[in-house]
């Protein structure tokens, strides 16, 4: 297995710089297109499963997006509640798996749902994590808190079960959401350095993403660690390093 586990593979979501198409930061494209199967059969795996305009619209994105980066493509479906059961042989008959963006919870209780944990392990092709789909791809999920509410609710389960891709849990959109307030707290000083005692979070700007071969796990781009309460940068654009959490 490839993965490309992101914070946003098609641009800043905040609109601070124009893609048109997948995002060619930090060598993104080029590293894709190393990997990618001629005609390849891609397959979205959405955030948002009863969601169906939503999902539909951002297949179609996707698929687009891939194309405009001059990657080719036979097939890309889409997996939501409309689906039904997608066996394991059927699964892996796929060259791409995308993982799509949105709420953490909703994603992993889905994921849990249709058994992706089990029925991924040893896929051979590329996976793309995006946002959501990118912190459920860790073994334990940092669910950091989102929605209004999460944060003040004692019952708002903070670490889950993933899909076991990574031992690394991944925080996306740092530049856009590092001011964020939740709840009357501060989502990164009061509430996320906090959960960190103990464990280390990598911090991804959108454009960046870890690259994960052979069970290599590399950063490109701008990253931050959190661990123990405090943030330390560890890489920048245009670069790259080995990530192994020391």
């Amino acid at each position: 297995m490839i993965a490309f586990l992101t914070s946003s593979p098609a641009g800043a979501l905040d609109g601070s710089r124009e893609v048109n198409g997948l995002d060619e930061k930090n060598s993104f494209v080029e590293n894709l297109r190393k990997y990618w199967k001629k005609d390849a059969r891609c397959l979205m795996i959405t955030a948002a499963p009863e969601e169906y305009d939503r999902n539909d619209n951002m297949t179609a994105d996707f698929e687009e997006a891939v194309k405009k980066a001059g990657l080719t493509v036979a097939a890309f479906d889409l997996w939501d509640a409309r689906t039904g059961n997608v066996s394991k042989a059927a699964l892996h008959s796929y060259d791409a798996i995308f993982l799509g963006g949105g709420h953490v919870p909703t994603q992993n209780r889905f994921f849990r749902e249709i058994g992706l944990r089990e029925n991924i392990r040893d896929f051979k092709g590329i996976v793309i994590g995006i946002s959501a789909g990118t912190m459920n791809s860790a073994d334990v999920v940092y669910a950091q808190p989102e929605l209004p509410g999460e944060a003040a609710d004692p019952a708002y389960v903070r670490f889950l079960t993933g899909l076991g891709l990574t031992k690394t849990m991944i925080l996306p959109h740092y530049q856009m959401v590092k001011d964020y307030e939740l709840d009357g707290k501060r989502l990164y000083e009061d509430i996320t350095y906090g959960d960190s005692y103990g464990r280390h979070f990598l911090v991804l700007p959108d454009g960046s993403y870890l690259l994960i071969q052979d069970g290599v796990e590399t950063v490109w781009g701008e990253a931050y660690q959190i661990a123990d309460g405090k943030i330390t940068g560890i890489c920048e654009d245009e670069c790259n390093m080995k990530y192994d959490q020391a």
